[in-house]
């Protein structure tokens, strides 16, 4: 049995990255429990969605990392899509750099991924290159998200946002509201649905119901930032009930 030390550095506001994750990798440890997860979180200040704190939340993001090293994790998944996407296409691959730096400046040797970088890389392992989104951004920073996407190669079909700047608020939007929300979107053409391109904006619960119903591939920041954590780990990315991305 091996115990597998994660690392996440998180906003102050997010309640959703240290609920999410950690349920799925517990229902992975239920079906493969030679394999057992701990968590530890870092905290960067950021309470409104607005692009002035998402950009102050990132000038903390190597004290964070600094603070983590300590720990000595197996991997680091910085954990706020939209405060990387929103300062321009690519800098996941710059603020996952620094990070890395920063850990190695205090002797901690983890990988580093973004919750940014990885649904990039989740969309992809899908062989999607067209897809809707749901967002709880105001719409210029879902915009933001869009264009993020389409400089990676991928095309948004349709955005919806809920228009929602508290971030606290965000974390107490139902799941179960999502099952409704995704009808709004125009599917057409689409090849994989993002149902929350937010890891604040819970949607774990309504993953799986809504890709059986669909029966398109459906994921979120949450899922796409597990699958690349368990890749970092060098573990299959399978957890029961969360889509198609972590089906195996």
């Amino acid at each position: 049995m091996t115990d597998h030390h994660i690392g996440m550095i998180v906003p102050s506001s997010n309640l959703t990255m240290e609920t999410e994750l950690p349920r799925m990798l517990r229902a992975r440890e239920d079906a493969h429990p030679e394999d057992r997860f701990v968590f530890h979180a870092a905290r960067a200040r950021m309470q409104h969605v607005t692009p002035e704190q998402l950009r102050a939340m990132n000038a903390q993001a190597e004290r964070a990392a600094a603070e983590l090293a300590d720990a000595r994790p197996d991997v680091v998944a910085t954990a706020c899509l939209v405060a990387i996407m929103a300062q321009g296409p690519g800098y996941h691959c710059t603020a996952e750099d620094s990070i890395s730096t920063a850990l190695r400046a205090e002797g901690a040797k983890a990988p580093v991924i973004s919750s940014a970088g990885a649904l990039i890389a989740g969309i992809e392992a899908l062989g999607a290159r067209r897809v809707a989104i749901v967002t709880p951004y105001l719409k210029p920073l879902t915009q933001a998200v869009v264009d993020y996407l389409t400089d990676a190669g991928i095309e948004v079909v349709d955005a919806l946002s809920l228009e929602v700047s508290d971030n606290l608020a965000v974390a107490r939007l139902d799941p179960a509201d999502l099952r409704d929300h995704y009808t709004r979107l125009d599917l057409s053409g689409a090849e994989a649905l993002v149902l929350s391109a937010c890891v604040q904006m819970p949607s774990l619960p309504s993953i799986q119901p809504v890709e059986d119903e669909l029966g398109l591939p459906v994921l979120s920041a949450a899922t796409a930032t597990t699958y690349r954590i368990l890749q970092e780990l060098g573990l299959p990315p399978v957890v029961p009930n969360a889509g198609r991305l972590l089906a195996g």
